[in-house]
């Protein structure tokens, strides 16, 4: 009997130390196939996809510029996706549904993107804290609110993530946690909506990702 709902995240091992985190390192099992003679599926969605981030990230930022941005900001796109991805497996860790994942993350990506915009080009970050046409009596209350939203901003990124990954998991352990208990007919029901909610976690997983990943694109176009 699961006597805490949020035991899900943290399945228990057969061993002293816990290897929950080991499946962040189940992605590396979806790379080995891109280095296959003849392109697998995979390979061709992986394209696909990486095409239409490329296209995507140009339009926000400036490609001869941040080059090297948008591949930090493509990969990082790719491995929250298959963190996501890989936790809607069963008695498998989800390691996105974690602050400490997300926060990671988005501190760290905040903390650099600050501190180059700070350092680099202080007067454009001075003029992003009044935004243009503020009145002259406001000028003070606009940059302690621009402030606050810039300080909370890598919190939101985390919050955001963590939040939609674990409330998908927790629906669905509400549903199912009833399913010894219904008759035939409720409990087709609860398998078709069981079903539904499989592929709106897919989809979620990947739009958590690109939420993520757009947000960063956005605040780092703010600093440079």
């Amino acid at each position: 009997m699961m006597m805490n709902l949020f035991s899900i995240f943290d399945p228990s091992t057969s061993m002293n130390m816990s290897m929950n985190w080991i499946s962040s390192m189940y992605v590396l099992m979806f790379f080995p196939n891109l280095f296959w003679l003849i392109p697998s599926r995979w390979n061709y969605m992986y394209m696909v996809m990486l095409k239409y981030l490329i296209n995507e990230f140009f339009v926000l930022l400036n490609y001869k510029i941040n080059k090297m941005n948008m591949i930090m900001l493509i990969s990082l796109f790719m491995m929250i996706m298959l963190n996501n991805f890989i936790g809607l497996y069963p008695y498998i860790y989800t390691s996105s549904s974690q602050m400490i994942f997300s926060l990671s993350l988005s501190l760290t990506l905040w903390i650099s993107m600050m501190l180059f915009g700070w350092i680099n080009n202080t007067n454009h970050m001075f003029i992003h804290l009044v935004p243009q046409g503020t009145p002259m009596m406001l000028m003070p209350f606009m940059v302690l609110i621009e402030s606050i939203s810039n300080i909370i901003r890598p919190l939101t990124l985390a919050v955001r993530l963590s939040a939609n990954m674990i409330a998908g998991h927790l629906l669905m352990t509400l549903i199912s946690s009833t399913g010894n208990k219904l008759n035939l007919l409720f409990l087709i029901i609860m398998l078709l909506t069981q079903s539904i909610l499989i592929i709106l976690e897919l989809s979620v997983s990947i739009i958590q990702a690109y939420v993520f990943t757009v947000l960063s694109t956005l605040y780092s176009t703010e600093t440079n």
